[in-house]
């Protein structure tokens, strides 16, 4: 691997992304009922409740994409 590059499997293709990827966050969180800490520090919360906000998520982004697919195919 050369000098600056990164093995993150993270890291965003669309960069901007990155607001609307923790506005999905907040909202996924608030509809469990799991409150996300205001420091943004995470490792008081619960592995349970992290994972199922990360988990709610990956079916969103999923469910979205199934949309944009079908939609795409049906013109």
């Amino acid at each position: 691997m050369g000098a600056g590059q990164s093995r993150s499997s993270n890291a965003l293709v669309v960069p901007q992304a990155s607001q609307a990827l923790d506005q999905l966050k907040y909202e996924v969180a608030q509809e469990l009922g799991i409150q996300i800490p205001q420091d943004g520090y995470y490792g008081y919360m619960a592995t349970r409740d992290t994972g199922a906000i990360g988990g709610h998520i990956t079916r969103r982004l999923v469910q979205i994409a199934e949309q944009a697919i079908a939609g795409g195919q049906a013109r």
